[in-house]
């Protein structure tokens, strides 16, 4: 029994001393492991990151909606309690302003130095007015025989008025440039006319340069005893010696009946100037006086509507035969 007593003892000893190095490894392990599991959930508010995108999406809307505000403090600004808003609604536009207020300055510079050349351009335009290209006298100073200024005639009857050229010419000669064309004799100036009138007879046929000294004395004449422009003298004379009614006849059957018919402005003028030339060249015949005198005292008689005129006497008694064919 003895011997019993020992054997248990051992045998109670060995089986714990191999339990507690069993017991004691995997024991350690498991405690080893759980701080580095602890750790992970400290990671775990590393997710605060998707937290920071939002608070970066937040002021892009307000800042959109500061945007908006001004637009709306704009219209009721008499309201006082946006005054912070308005600030800063205000700083934003300055920020802004001074780019396109850079801008403004620089255009309305460039625009000032471009409307004044503009200004001066015109300026030089009218300076070419004078001609200075036109060689010999300018047509501003050219006079009739050198003597007689055009540009002081006036003409009252408003239907000749388009038919008397009284454009400036210092020597009235165009060499029939006007010749054989309808209407151009309005072209032509009215002295030249007179000029031209006074061949129309045996005397006077082809003596163009004749004639023209003969109309030359003739206006000197004139203008020693009237003090006038003698060409004025001449346009008064043509006024009131234009007949205004002929006579036309009519053939009904075999009876020509006389018909009262108005003149057109031209034939006016026309049969005007032949009647006083043809006066004057009438007025030599029998008589001492030259051409030249007679010429004028018919113009001025005609001009004062004196019957003693023979262009005068012929219209009257022309509108007095129509006055009856009425």
């Amino acid at each position: 029994m003895a011997d019993d007593e020992p054997v248990k003892k051992v045998k109670k000893e060995t089986a714990p001393a191999e339990e507690k190095p069993v017991e004691l490894l995997p024991v350690d392990e498991p405690k080893a492991e759980q701080p580095p599991v602890d750790k992970p959930k400290v990671e775990a508010p590393k997710k605060v990151t998707p937290v920071e995108t939002p608070v970066e999406k937040v002021p892009e809307p307000v800042e959109e909606k500061v945007e908006e505000k001004p637009a709306e403090v704009k219209v009721p600004e008499p309201k006082v309690e946006i005054k912070p808003e308005a600030k800063e609604a205000l700083k934003e536009e300055k920020k802004a302003e001074p780019a396109p207020a850079e801008k403004t300055p620089v255009d309305k510079s460039k625009a000032t130095p471009k409307e004044k050349p503009v200004e001066e351009k015109p300026v030089e335009a009218e300076k070419p007015a004078p001609q200075p290209k036109v060689i010999g006298i300018p047509p501003n100073k050219l006079l009739l025989f050198d003597k007689y200024d055009l540009s002081e005639v006036t003409v009252t009857d408003a239907g000749l008025a388009r038919y008397i050229n009284l454009d400036p010419v210092m020597v009235p000669h165009t060499g029939a440039r006007h010749a054989n064309r309808p209407f151009a004799k309005s072209k032509m100036n009215i002295v030249e006319r007179l000029v031209n009138g006074m061949m129309r007879t045996e005397d006077y046929t082809g003596k163009k340069t004749k004639t023209y000294s003969v109309v030359m004395a003739t206006f000197s004449i004139i203008e020693s005893k009237t003090k006038k422009n003698p060409v004025q003298v001449l346009i008064e004379a043509l006024e009131t010696t234009a007949p205004r009614e002929e006579v036309t006849r009519l053939r009904y059957g075999g009876v020509s009946v006389p018909k009262a018919v108005d003149v057109s402005s031209s034939r006016r003028l026309d049969v005007a100037l032949r009647n006083i030339c043809k006066g004057a060249v009438k007025a030599t015949y029998k008589n001492s006086k030259p051409i030249e005198i007679c010429l004028a005292n018919e113009i001025m008689l005609a001009a004062k509507g004196d019957m003693n005129s023979a262009a005068i006497s012929k219209k009257e008694e022309v509108e007095r035969i129509a006055a009856s064919a009425r």
